[in-house]
């Protein structure tokens, strides 16, 4: 997993929640309330909290855990997703 991990780039919160509002996650958000926003994809992939302040940075890690571990995408689908704010 350590390996896949190093492919996915750091980046700033608002640049993820960029990546997960785009086709073909189509997430938004429906609820707010300070930093904390709740995200729901019209393409029926499943409810998220993004806490995270638009100015930080998270780690590779993170961006990983987000993207295949809660949306639920394999490494290659989230990297393609990735390729499309760059």
């Amino acid at each position: 997993m350590d390996s896949f991990i190093a492919v996915f780039p750091s980046m700033k919160a608002r640049q993820l929640l960029t990546v997960l509002t785009r086709p073909p996650l189509r997430y938004r958000v429906v609820r707010q309330t300070g930093s904390h926003r709740r995200l729901q994809s019209a393409a029926g992939y499943p409810p998220l909290t993004f806490a995270w302040h638009d100015g930080a940075t998270g780690p590779p890690g993170v961006v990983h855990k987000v993207l295949v571990r809660q949306v639920g995408l394999s490494v290659q689908e989230a990297l393609k997703c990735l390729r499309t704010i760059r």
